[in-house]
């Protein structure tokens, strides 16, 4: 028995006290970090996608798929390619978007609400996706930042395996730290395709997550944060 093979089913026996069996298709928080190794960078993103390929391609072969295929022989390669320069990028902190701030000269002190991001991510205990919108907001401390930011922001965060509750507490951190203050709110709609696609196969659900820092965590910002996004 390899160690791979032996580590794995080590962990099945108990992860939190729970067995992988016992948990299911719930979804764990276990931090907000998203779990990485130490050596996590150790390969060069070309390297991580030579190796990448080779696995792929050993996967369709257990299937049974036809690697010979003009459709199919390629396919390894563009799985790599795709994990590793698109829906996972956000696991690598060179992406991480470049922001600059800037005086609030406008002297706009009242909430700004940057509503509708639409985001793909993708579940961490399947590897299927999630996708929905993300609402931010904050209320400057003397700095502002560029709106195209709060996107990218978000979407950085998004291009990762991801739970959701996770997600949200990222980015709101993030936001808090680059804009110097606690009046940050993010709220987060998405649809999981783990559950619309498998399991369960319920096409009609959402899960709702949201954060509310400083002034935002009364009744009355959250009432108003609301409005403007159902507006």
């Amino acid at each position: 028995m390899s160690t791979n093979t032996l580590n794995l089913k080590t962990r099945d026996l108990s992860l939190n006290d729970l067995s992988i069996t016992d948990i299911g298709d719930d979804h764990l928080f276990t931090g907000l970090e998203t779990p990485m190794k130490a050596d996590a960078f150790k390969l060069s993103d070309e390297e991580k996608k030579e190796r990448i390929a080779i696995l792929f391609e050993e996967i369709m072969d257990v299937m049974g798929l036809d690697l010979t295929d003009d459709s199919l022989k390629g396919t390894p390669k563009r799985v790599a390619k795709m994990y590793i320069d698109e829906i996972f990028s956000g696991l690598n902190p060179v992406n991480k978007p470049k922001v600059a701030l800037f005086d609030n000269k406008y002297q706009y002190n009242q909430m700004l609400v940057e509503k509708n991001i639409t985001f793909y991510s993708n579940c961490e205990h399947h590897f299927v996706p999630i996708i929905g919108k993300a609402h931010v907001s904050y209320i400057s401390s003397g700095k502002v930042i560029g709106l195209s930011k709060l996107n990218r922001i978000v979407q950085y965060y998004a291009k990762r395996p991801q739970v959701q509750e996770r997600l949200t507490n990222q980015i709101a951190e993030d936001l808090k730290a680059i804009l110097e203050t606690e009046d940050v709110a993010v709220i987060i709609d998405a649809k999981h395709l783990c559950v619309s696609s498998r399991g369960i196969k319920d096409d009609t659900s959402a899960t709702v997550t949201t954060y509310y820092g400083g002034q935002f965590n009364t009744p009355e910002k959250i009432s108003e944060l609301h409005n403007y996004i159902n507006n």
